[in-house]
């Protein structure tokens, strides 16, 4: 495997995934390209062993930015032609992967920028700075979802769209800007695994969207839209990590761990669906 020499980046940076995309009762299967993507835009963009490029904190913004593309695309194609959002995202993930693959070239790329680096690496007060990122993030999200029309209007999409719509609601126009924000995430989270890593890496986001979804379901959101937040996200990551820590320090194969983690997510969308079943037959 030529991106073998790219350090294993640990624990993922505690960024906390948005739930938004599937209060719309949608699914984003685009993480693994677009953290993929973005962590080469990013090391590429700022200072590193393969070009003269020293963008900065510009670097940051620039790669987000191409997060949020990819978000639009993901929107648009599920909004405006109606491919189903795991199909349209899935596809926007290969896109994704090629594209960082033609990045990567024949070498690693290496990021030289130390004190980009330290944006991950650094602490505050004795906290890590991946710890005050993800509280930042998840207070921003919780004040979108309590105070803006964008958090009431997701719950209205995702409980009927046909309701949404005979309101006066623009879903089309929500549903994109909701993958754009989701895009813009996975972005934000590829830029901090590159400068924890210190390399850009084509691998490194393969896998994430499964541990995304199941943060959120079982942190209570229901898959079918219109029922979750993100404060119980946090709780459902919480979980998971507690949940994979005490696999590794049980001495659990590490082939079985991804086994064990399936099996929570399909027992959490039972409970799920059970309980929704069972709140529509009240309502009946």
């Amino acid at each position: 495997d030529r991106h073998a020499d790219a350090p294993h980046p640990g624990p993922t940076p505690s960024i906390v995934k948005s739930p938004f995309v599937i209060l719309l009762g949608s699914i984003d299967l685009s993480p693994p390209g677009t953290i993929a993507v973005s962590s080469m835009t990013f090391v590429l963009l700022a200072q590193n062993n393969r070009n003269d490029n020293d963008l900065g904190v510009w670097a940051i913004v620039a790669t987000v930015a191409v997060g949020v593309l990819f978000g639009v695309f993901s929107g648009v194609l599920n909004a405006m032609f109606k491919i189903p959002s795991f199909m349209a995202t899935l596809g926007v993930s290969a896109v994704g992967l090629g594209v960082a693959t033609l990045l990567y070239q024949t070498s690693t790329p290496r990021l030289f920028d130390e004190g980009l680096r330290q944006i991950a690496m650094g602490r505050l007060f004795g906290v890590s700075n991946l710890v005050a990122i993800a509280v930042v993030i998840v207070l921003a999200f919780w004040w979108v979802q309590r105070s803006t029309r964008i958090g009431r209007y997701l719950y209205v999409i995702g409980s009927s769209e046909e309701v949404a719509l005979t309101s006066g609601v623009r879903v089309k126009v929500f549903k994109i800007i909701t993958f754009m924000i989701s895009g813009g995430v996975f972005a934000f989270a590829g830029v901090l695994i590159a400068m924890q890593i210190g390399v850009g890496s084509v691998s490194v986001g393969i896998g994430q969207e499964f541990a995304a979804i199941t943060a959120v379901v079982v942190g209570g959101t229901v898959l079918q839209g219109g029922s979750g937040s993100v404060l119980r996200t946090v709780i459902g990551a919480l979980i998971m990590s507690v949940l994979a820590n005490g696999l590794i320090l049980a001495g659990v194969s590490q082939y079985i761990q991804p086994g064990v983690q399936g099996l929570v997510i399909v027992v959490a969308v039972a409970l799920a669906s059970w309980k929704q079943r069972n709140r529509m037959r009240v309502v009946k």
